[in-house]
């Protein structure tokens, strides 16, 4: 099973945002071995790093990533495990973003938008995405 990871430098407090993140969450575990690392906004590059899992693909979410439809997340993803890579991290930042010696280290980058969001929405963005993906390699009714 596919292990996916997503560290988020800060925590989540909005019920709201809790409910949607534990909804997707409960969806993918058919689909990968889901954790989340939430770690304060102030943690530097050595303590998010420590987190990854050994062999892991590393995305950051940033800005400066590349834009991908839901389709070529999904074609990335397949891709991806097809070489044999089996574990996943995404990379969510704070307020003030990642440290640029995480997004250094990314196998790729990835931007959900030129727009800037709050990090607590990023998090049920980019969990939405992944089921997303899963669901488009499977060739589910869930994306349309």
């Amino acid at each position: 099973m596919i292990g996916i990871q997503v560290i988020c430098l800060g925590k989540l407090k909005e019920k709201f945002y809790i409910q949607a993140t534990d909804e997707y969450l409960k969806r993918l575990t058919s689909y990968a071995k889901m954790q989340i690392i939430e770690l304060p906004e102030s943690a530097g590059e050595t303590e998010i790093l420590s987190k990854v899992q050994s062999g892991a693909y590393l995305i950051p979410l940033c800005i400066e990533g590349e834009m991908l439809s839901s389709e070529a997340l999904a074609e990335k993803v397949k891709t991806v495990t097809n070489r044999g890579i089996s574990k996943f991290t995404f990379f969510i930042g704070g307020s003030e973003g990642l440290p640029q010696g995480v997004k250094d280290k990314a196998d790729f980058k990835l931007s959900m938008s030129r727009m800037t969001f709050p990090h607590h929405f990023a998090r049920v963005m980019v969990l939405e995405q992944i089921y997303r993906a899963f669901k488009i390699n499977e060739g589910g009714k869930y994306h349309k």
